[in-house]
């Protein structure tokens, strides 16, 4: 069973996420990602767990670089099956830990969100499953499509679903995508909740680094 840490802290962002939409915080546009200015991401949640943004950058290209490989060639010929691509949000897809709450939309993890373009545009569908609850389904559903990924699906907690550990919910939903007649090729995530439980290929693990990222 995973430690109640993770679990807690994605409690957390999605609690976050949830406060920013309901307080109507005023949306601006999130600082740009930089490696030369690690500084900036100073006010984060992950600079109080002393996660470099370099190192943690440079890491998730490490895992990018392992999984495109696979993906191109897998999708060589998607139009010959329904292929997908499986993906959790904060710190997978999205920068969350990296940047002020109040500053929305988040900004797209730059190397994630290449590797999932690519796929999609040789007709890979990319659907997202997070552990966020559906009060905030439009607001995630927003800032994806402002960060610039496309989305064919994304799946969010019901209330329900917040009873049961965030594993269980998510192989339940990567079974909905394969009952759609999807093959997932890929599934990618930053902590291990995102990815046992089978229902895909191949999964791609980013770091988490013992639960120190949401």
């Amino acid at each position: 069973m995973p430690s109640a840490t993770p679990l807690l802290r994605r409690a957390a962002a999605g609690t976050t996420a949830t406060f920013a939409l309901t307080t109507l915080l005023v949306v601006v546009p999130a600082p740009a990602a930089s490696a030369a200015d690690p500084d900036s991401h100073s006010t984060s949640a992950a600079a109080f767990d002393k996660v470099d943004y370099t190192t943690w950058r440079r890491d998730v290209a490490a895992v990018v670089a392992q999984a495109r490989p696979y993906i191109e060639e897998r999708s060589k010929d998607a139009g010959r099956e329904k292929q997908a691509i499986v993906l959790d949000i904060d710190n997978s897809s999205l920068e969350t830990d990296f940047h002020p709450f109040w500053e929305l939309p988040t900004p797209a993890i730059a190397d994630v969100r290449d590797l999932v373009e690519d796929a999609h545009d040789r007709g890979v569908a990319v659907f997202f499953v997070t552990a966020r609850p559906g009060i905030i389904y439009s607001l995630t559903h927003w800032n994806l499509k402002q960060a610039g990924y496309p989305v064919d699906g994304l799946y969010v907690r019901s209330l329900p679903d917040l009873f049961a550990e965030v594993s269980a919910y998510k192989t339940e939903k990567r079974a909905e995508i394969e009952g759609k007649g999807y093959t997932i090729i890929a599934n990618i995530g930053n902590n291990t909740t995102d990815i046992v439980g089978g229902h895909a290929e191949r999964a791609f693990k980013l770091p988490d680094y013992g639960g120190k990222l949401s």
